[in-house]
């Protein structure tokens, strides 16, 4: 709820501070006091646009900064800690600075925001009810929201969106398909292709450098065995061969290991050499062995090669990496094999349907049981304020297609008694039968979740007597589920306020100023005797008024 405003420096003020009590809170005061100045400065505070003439006089700039209680707001936290916003001691400022040259700042709890975040943040807070906002109840999508605020919808109604747009995808999916078939056709067949051509290298597109080493064995075969050969003669089978000298070498130094024992380890040495060209001279003779010249296969592998080397060029990679292409080429044939089937689009398209069709015929059960209800408590309120005989309804119109909020549109109509046609509030309702009407439905919903404030403006414009006193206690019983400030100039709705405010304007040498004060019991009783009698106020007139504060 509004705990706090405090205004410095706009148009007519130059400094007020108020607090606000739970309830009903009146605002009053002379016509052309300024009364609507309060509320025009809370909603510079909420992220409306202002210009520099609303500082007052020589000001440098306005200044305005409204304080809420949070505790009970758990939307509003969560789109806070989205926003990254601090809050401590569930308490919310927002403030609003407006320079004299017309540059304005917005402050959530004194971090900078923006102007949008100003007024999502007082989506949470509170409503104010005033000629844009009646004039608002005559739109379709308005009416609408109230029905299914009023039947708790909000959840069903998400789910019957994303129901919708997940079907609006589906039918986007078949479009694009059947649209850009050819387009798709042509990708598929090149494709099909080049897949083709990579599955007919088999094994082979992956064992790149398998065939290298094996193209170069087989193309240098001869080199290769003469090589061995001569490797072989060299270490074992010449007369002056390796293996025969350190065989010589071995006898010598274990002949000289016997008269020095130090010796003994490079005995060792040398036999390890020894055996160690013993088996290079096995491994040589088996490689050799394994050489054999095979001109067929060593044409097929340049053949294979020569394919690859085409292909990766062809594809613009390496033919290292053409196992890599097949594979991607492969997934994204796949992709489009299943993008392109008609059918199974056609299917899921279907299958979206129906989800969104049961969910919404859900949301029209739910806004249809509600609207009963709801029709029935706004025709009691709307009788017993000065419409009586009329009739509210609540008329279903089918829409021409599906749409997000569902398979219906919401009219509100009122007839003039029951048994006549009814017709909508924009061509039956004058503007204070709007205004009643709206309060009407503010009392209807007072019960179920909304937000927690509501600031009335000329609710009670063109009516007096009786129907002032059904205004007023309407107000005052929507003041028992929600804090209401309303700016009123009957003594009838006054006197139902829990906190009276007053406006009166000062003047200060060459300058007039508004003072806007909380007035106390018995000040309560001189400002209700002044909105009964005018300027001549009676001993009767403030009894009068004293009574009206006492039943109230």
């Amino acid at each position: 709820m509004l705990s706090h405003l405090s205004i410095r420096d706009y148009l007519l003020v130059e400094r007020v501070d108020l607090d606000f009590a739970p309830g009903l809170t009146v605002l009053t005061g002379e016509t052309g006091a300024g009364k609507s100045i309060l509320i025009d400065a809370l909603a510079l505070a909420l992220g409306e646009r202002a210009e520099g003439s609303v500082v007052r006089g020589r000001a440098a700039r306005a200044e305005i900064s409204a304080e809420f209680l949070i505790e009970n707001f758990p939307d509003l936290h969560t789109w806070l800690d989205d926003a990254g916003i601090e809050h401590e001691d569930n308490a919310l400022i927002l403030r609003r600075t407006i320079d004299a040259n017309g540059r304005s700042r917005g402050f959530i709890n004194g971090s900078p925001a923006t102007l949008a975040q100003l007024k999502l943040a007082a989506e949470f807070l509170l409503d104010i009810h005033g000629q844009h906002a009646y004039h608002a109840l005559l739109r379709r999508p308005v009416q609408r929201q109230i029905l299914d605020g009023f039947a708790g919808a909000e959840g069903l109604l998400a789910e019957v969106g994303a129901a919708w747009q997940a079907w609006q995808a589906a039918v986007q999916r078949r479009l694009h398909a059947e649209t850009h078939g050819r387009e798709r056709q042509i990708e598929l067949d090149g494709l099909n292709a080049a897949v083709d051509a990579l599955l007919q290298l088999g094994d082979d597109v992956s064992r790149w450098d398998d065939m290298q080493i094996e193209h170069a064995r087989l193309a240098h075969v001869t080199h290769l065995t003469e090589g061995s050969q001569a490797l072989v003669n060299g270490l074992d089978e010449d007369e002056a061969s390796v293996q025969v000298q350190l065989n010589a070498m071995s006898a010598r130094i274990a002949q000289m290991a016997e008269f020095d024992v130090e010796l003994r380890e490079l005995v060792q040495l040398m036999n390890a050499a020894s055996a160690n060209v013993d088996e290079a001279v096995h491994g040589l003779r088996r490689y050799a062995d394994k050489l054999s010249p095979d001109p067929a296969r060593l044409a097929e592998l340049d053949r294979r090669m020569s394919e690859m080397h085409q292909l990766a060029r062809k594809h613009h990679t390496s033919p290292e990496a053409l196992h890599e292409l097949r594979d991607a080429l492969q997934q994204r044939l796949l992709t489009l094999e299943t993008e392109d089937d008609i059918e199974a689009m056609q299917q899921a398209e279907r299958a979206a349907w129906a989800v969104y069709e049961q969910l919404a015929a859900a949301l029209s059960v739910l806004r249809r049981r509600a609207a009963l209800e709801l029709s029935a408590s706004v025709t009691a309120a709307i009788q017993e304020l000065a419409l009586k005989d009329s009739v509210f309804h609540i008329v279903f119109l089918p829409v021409t297609e599906a749409r997000a909020h569902g398979l219906e549109d919401v009219e509100f109509q009122v007839a003039a008694q029951a048994g006549l046609p009814s017709g909508a509030l924009a061509k039956v309702a004058s503007g204070g039968e709007l205004s009643r009407i709206g309060l009407a439905i503010q009392t209807a919903l007072s019960g179920v979740a909304g937000v927690s404030t509501l600031i009335f403006d000329e609710v009670d414009v063109g009516i007096g007597g009786a129907v002032a006193e059904s205004v007023g206690r309407r107000l005052e019983r929507l003041g028992q589920a929600r804090q209401v400030l309303v700016i009123t100039h009957l003594p009838q709705v006054a006197a139902r306020g829990s906190q009276h405010l007053r406006v009166a304007k000062l003047g200060r040498g060459e300058q007039l100023m508004s003072q806007i004060e909380v007035l106390d019991p018995a000040a309560r009783v001189e400002e209700i005797a002044r909105m009964l009698g005018g300027l001549k106020i009676t001993a009767t007139t403030r009894q009068h008024a004293a009574e009206m504060l006492a039943a109230g």
